[in-house]
């Protein structure tokens, strides 16, 4: 279908719409029939060649831009290329470096461990902090069945928790 067919069955121009003409209205009326069913005259055409579309072209640069003759077999062709590759390179350092990081820390804590195997206070922490922290999420599951278990109670043991941390860690010093 083309424009002109979908366009005949639209609605008709309003007489409002056909009166818009630039022709005075005398004329208006003598033309009325010819002129019904279409847009008002343009004056004129907009002309505008001013000097700032000038600056888009380049003259006085090269138009042609030549490539070394073994640019398809290079490995990175272009500078977009070149820094990701150098972003991925710093990315994989520093997720290497992390993770011996990581690995050191644990190796420190099992170091740890393993020196105070025999220590009665370390032992006694360990299994005082497990029985403590049953207890505690044994309750508030319990406090949570029954729908008792607000913030405040959460906020209360855990103040006791951390009392009981601080007078722990004066006392095995």
């Amino acid at each position: 279908m083309s424009y002109a067919e979908a366009a005949a069955k639209g609605p008709k121009q309003s007489p409002e719409e056909v009166r818009h003409s630039n022709q005075p209205a005398d004329s208006y009326l003598a033309n009325h029939d010819r002129r019904r069913n279409r847009a008002p005259d343009i004056n004129h055409v907009y002309r505008d060649e001013g000097d700032s579309t000038a600056s888009l072209i380049d003259v006085d640069g090269p138009h042609v831009q030549s490539v070394e003759p073994d640019f398809l077999q290079q490995e990175v062709k272009t500078t977009t290329q070149a820094e990701r590759i150098e972003r991925e390179e710093e990315e994989s350092q520093e997720a290497e470096e992390k993770k011996e990081k990581a690995k050191a820390k644990a190796k420190a804590k099992a170091e740890r461990a393993r020196e105070n195997k025999g220590n009665p206070v370390f032992i006694g922490n360990a299994a005082i902090m497990a029985l403590v922290g049953a207890g505690l999420g044994f309750g508030a599951y319990k406090k949570h069945t029954q729908g008792k278990l607000s913030w405040e109670l959460v906020g209360l043991w855990t103040g006791a928790v951390g009392a009981f941390g601080a007078i722990d860690y004066f006392v095995s010093k």
